[in-house]
């Protein structure tokens, strides 16, 4: 009787939330962690919304249906957790998680995005977006996601690319995943020798060569921008390598979380999560991989 049920892929399985779970747990600059909750959401919140899209990564069934995934993950985490804490992060899984996918720019693009995969998915990934309500959304000049697309998804996604990280991975296969995340993680975790250090580090690598989506919808491109450069002065003091970079990323840490911690760099947490996946995906790096990192003037 069990003969057509699809192989159990326990691989995916538990790189989804190890990756999740990871992302949370590091003590990143201005994110939710541990010691660090928002108002509306803590660390349990971000851990309970892995609990419940777990389940859909199982069966490979489940998640080469992009769309359908996205969105079933997507209403899970809004009747568990009743808050937006996964969206990019399942936008940015998803397609990595499909069966095959090559961990590459070339590869990954003519396997997922520029084939057929995603050809009937974007009513069902913008009904997810409306669901998850991101913050600051704002109105788009073409295929605004509170109307229905009459494009592809991978064509959304293009129109939205100057202005969003995530839709420009779609555009771009997924370049700045493949390309400069994932090696800067494994960078930090041979120089550091443990997930949270080289997360931490990463994270403050990014913020220092990207402007962060959220941060920009939120309050404009010029604070993205100045969020940016003060994440490149800790990078140039040395970053967590060093105490004056220590002390420049705590305090990078406190303007961040001020005014109501409008300044999170959420979007950044969501690359974070995405190449940790691919870092797991490409046995780069387990599970049981040391996890904590033990400074005294740290978070």
């Amino acid at each position: 009787m069990y003969l057509n049920v699809p192989p159990f892929d326990d691989t995916i399985q538990y790189m989804i939330p190890t990756a999740c779970i990871w992302e949370v747990m590091a003590r990143k600059v201005g994110n939710v962690h541990p010691t660090a909750p928002f108002a509306d959401v803590d660390c349990v919140s971000f851990l309970l919304s892995a609990a419940v899209i777990t389940p859909n990564f199982g069966y490979r069934k489940d998640y080469m249906y992009i769309g359908d995934t996205i969105l079933a993950c997507a209403r899970r985490t809004r009747e568990v957790v009743g808050s937006n804490t996964n969206l990019g992060i399942l936008l940015l899984l998803t397609p990595l998680a499909y069966p095959g996918a090559p961990m590459n720019t070339e590869g990954f693009s003519n396997r997922v995005l520029n084939s057929d995969v995603l050809l009937f998915d974007a009513p069902l990934v913008y009904e997810a977006i409306r669901l998850a309500n991101p913050g600051g959304l704002g109105d788009a000049p073409e295929q605004d996601v509170r109307q229905e697309p009459t494009v592809t998804l991978l064509e959304a996604m293009k129109l939205a690319a100057d202005r969003d990280m995530v839709a420009r991975q779609y555009a771009n296969g997924f370049a700045d995943v493949f390309d400069f995340g994932t090696p800067a993680f494994l960078d930090a975790f041979g120089r550091f020798g443990c997930v949270e250090a080289a997360v931490i580090d990463s994270q403050l690598r990014w913020l220092a060569a990207y402007p962060d989506s959220l941060i920009a919808r939120k309050n404009g491109p010029g604070v993205a921008e100045d969020v940016r450069q003060r994440a490149a002065e800790v990078q140039r003091l040395g970053g967590i390598a060093t105490p004056e970079g220590r002390r420049a990323g705590v305090a990078l840490d406190k303007y961040l979380r001020s005014d109501g911690n409008k300044l999170n760099p959420g979007t950044t947490a969501d690359f974070i999560t995405a190449c940790l996946f691919v870092a797991l995906r490409e046995n780069k790096v387990t599970p049981a991989a040391p996890f904590r990192w033990a400074v005294p003037d740290w978070l």
